[in-house]
């Protein structure tokens, strides 16, 4: 999209930022269902390997496809954001095949044996499993805090002198926890450390990191980016344009983790409906979460957009709206559990979320499977556990299909 016509709203930014310089003069990016490019001269193909341009090369290096959905995430996360010298913010952005492929490359591309990272309670469970057996594998130790508690955050870096990057995940997977980025990553810039964010939850459209500093932000795109449950799919997201389109670069497509053309365009289709469908998420979660701590069969509801959520404020002071993922505890523990979860009619059983439908799901037999349950239990993950991710369906459906099942 041209400087000269300033994009004003995020729906827009969704729609255009990738821009309609197609091929054929196509209206919509198309897929590039291709391994490799050709090359006109054997000058053409040294010039494209030497460039910063790896999207006509080879498919793991980079392709068209992956471009416009590149380009639409990075415009997202930097919408409305200046840098330190009150320019417009750039980002780069690299899609990867999942989350968990994007992931492996922030960290394995930031750190190296003997470095440490800290992270905190509540993370999800692929991401633990990450750091406590394959970073731990590489010589790369976690360090786990309760870092909603900024005393915490202080004493860990002191104490751990090899920590090298600070890595948040809020809203947290699947208690709810919020941590406040901005604070957090205050204490992390004095002492020179990287700082990443796991925007899954929030998406650009309810939460922008990058306002308060951060290196990276990191999302599943997969989850609300992709918006129907069509693909598989992650990107990581720097401000750092060297070194993103370098080292980072450099570990992406050695770690072989790249998409392919068809869910980058499912990818870069499902992101033109983001903020309608955010704004319809978020409305029925609010209706859902109030709904459920009134029910006598409830014990207990993770939902920052109540206020009883001890992370509200934090919610209110980053977040647009308090998103659309909530987890809950049946007051008759884990046989009330699956009984809820059999007794559903409209709302799905299935692990991930973001899905246009509502899902519902069990942690600790699912999501959290893999962690040791006595680190799940410490961490708020119990075995009566029910996350949920609202969909967009009317929510008279949703309630009712919700009260029939609690009966």
């Amino acid at each position: 999209m041209s400087e000269k016509f300033p994009l004003t709203g995020i729906s827009s930014v969704a729609m255009h930022a990738a821009g309609h310089q197609n091929a054929e003069d196509a209206h919509l990016t198309p897929i590039f269902a291709t391994s490799t490019f050709t090359f006109d001269t054997a000058e053409d193909g040294m010039n494209r390997f030497a460039g910063t341009d790896k999207t006509r090369v080879y498919s793991r290096w980079g392709n068209p496809t992956f471009t416009a959905a590149e380009e639409t995430i990075a415009a997202l996360e930097a919408f409305g954001l200046k840098d330190k010298n009150g320019n417009s913010l750039q980002l780069k952005a690299l899609l990867h095949a999942s989350g968990q492929a994007a992931m492996t490359t922030l960290f394995l591309g930031n750190l190296k044996t003997g470095d440490a990272i800290l992270s905190h309670y509540s993370l999800y469970g692929g991401t633990q499993e990450l750091m406590t057996k394959v970073l731990a594998a590489t010589g790369i130790e976690a360090i786990i805090v309760d870092m909603r508690n900024l005393n915490k955050v202080e004493e860990a870096i002191q104490q751990y002198p090899n920590i090298k990057m600070v890595h948040i995940e809020t809203p947290a997977n699947p208690t709810i926890q919020c941590v406040d980025i901005e604070a957090v990553s205050k204490i992390a810039k004095t002492k020179g450390l990287i700082v990443s964010v796991d925007n899954t939850f929030a998406t650009p459209y309810l939460q922008q990191p990058f306002k308060y500093d951060v290196d990276f932000v990191f999302h599943s795109t997969t989850k609300f980016l992709n918006g129907h449950g069509t693909a598989i799919g992650g990107v990581l997201i720097g401000k750092d344009l060297e070194k993103m389109r370098t080292s980072i670069w450099k570990w992406h497509v050695l770690l072989g983790g790249n998409s392919n053309p068809f869910d980058a365009f499912l990818l870069a289709q499902g992101m033109k409906t983001l903020e309608l469908r955010m704004e319809r998420h978020c409305a029925n979660a609010q209706k859902v979460a109030e709904y459920l701590e009134q029910h006598p069969a409830i014990a207990k509801v993770n939902f920052t957009g109540l206020v009883s959520h001890p992370d509200h404020a934090v919610s209110a002071k980053q977040m647009r709206l308090p998103g659309a993922v909530m987890s809950y505890e049946l007051k008759g523990g884990l046989d009330a559990g699956k009984q809820f979860i059999n007794k559903l009619q409209m709302c799905v059983r299935a692990i991930s979320l973001g899905t246009v439908d509502t899902l519902v799901s069990h942690p600790a037999s699912m999501s959290h499977f893999g962690i040791p349950r006595e680190e799940r239990i410490k961490y708020g993950i119990t075995d009566g556990l029910i996350r949920m991710s609202v969909g967009i369906e009317n929510i008279d459906d949703i309630l009712n299909d919700l009260e029939q099942a609690l009966k």
